[in-house]
């Protein structure tokens, strides 16, 4: 349960830093910054994840499992967000409701690439071995 209180933790950051200064990142004119945002929060999900569970101690074959609750609040609370963008985020533009999906989508995926990326859990899901 400490990775689902960690993942609500960066929701909660995450929709607080959006709130403030999401304006700045999320404009639904502009492609290729969009495009640069997605890369660059997938590199980092898939970096961040992995040394989340390390430093909390997770034992590998449960990485997956954990990857799951470390997304949760993500998956059950941005749709939401999405609903009820103009009045959360007042301060961005109502079109980039999508580009905030988006981002949104890819940073989880970079939380799955992350763990099923690492060696230990790639070689169990290889192997038939159950992760």
């Amino acid at each position: 349960m400490r990775i689902l209180r960690i993942g609500v933790l960066l929701w909660l950051v995450g929709t607080v830093a959006i709130r403030l200064a999401g304006q700045r990142l999320l404009h639904s004119g502009r492609p290729y910054a969009t495009l640069i945002l997605y890369l660059i929060s997938f590199l980092l999900m898939a970096l961040l994840a992995p040394r989340i569970f390390r430093r909390v101690g997770v034992q590998k074959d449960s990485w997956p499992a954990a990857a799951t609750l470390l997304m949760l609040p993500t998956l059950l609370l941005d749709p939401f967000s999405c609903v009820f963008f103009t009045t959360i985020f007042s301060n961005v533009e109502p079109g980039a409701a999508g580009v905030f999906g988006g981002w949104m989508l890819i940073c989880c995926a970079g939380v799955v690439v992350g763990i099923w990326g690492t060696p230990e859990v790639k070689s169990q899901a290889e192997s038939g071995v159950k992760a």
